[in-house]
């Protein structure tokens, strides 16, 4: 069974509280508790969020022993973070990173991931749907395939 591991960055457990309009109005963990029930017979999924940036890069490293693929949404870290670019250039595991918004259509700050070079791919606007898109990628794609 394929294991995947959700990492969400700074602000991501404020899902469901934190800007309506932009992030909708489900929490986290009860969208995360759904993916497991529909897809708990095709891959092991685990999810750790964290406000800080060592954290989120201890878990990436931990990752190349641990985990298939990380669907990662590294919220505001993705616009400032070297050192997240850099732990996720360093492991053979496949990052897909995932932003709830669509980066492009928000401030020109956000515009740029400098984590987008080094993943996978990228999937963003797509709401909560995103992370199921990054798992559906993962299941097809488990068998080596691109």
């Amino acid at each position: 069974m394929i294991k995947i591991l959700i990492l969400n960055g700074p602000n991501l457990n404020m899902l469901g509280w934190r800007e309506p309009d932009i992030y909708g109005n489900t929490d986290f963990n009860s969208f995360y508790n759904s993916l497991k029930e529909e897809y708990k017979d095709k891959i092991n999924l685990r999810y750790f969020q964290s406000n800080h940036e060592g954290d989120i890069i201890d878990k990436l490293q931990q990752s190349l022993l641990d985990y298939d693929g990380v669907i990662l949404n590294a919220g505001g870290f993705t616009h400032t973070s070297v050192a997240i670019r850099d732990a996720i250039a360093s492991i053979h595991t496949p990052v897909i990173e995932v932003h709830i918004s669509n980066i492009n259509a928000r401030e020109e700050f956000r515009h740029t991931s400098l984590i987008a070079p080094v993943c996978k791919g990228s999937i963003i606007g797509f709401g909560l749907n995103g992370y199921k898109l990054g798992i559906e990628y993962f299941l097809i794609n488990e068998n080596g395939t691109n």
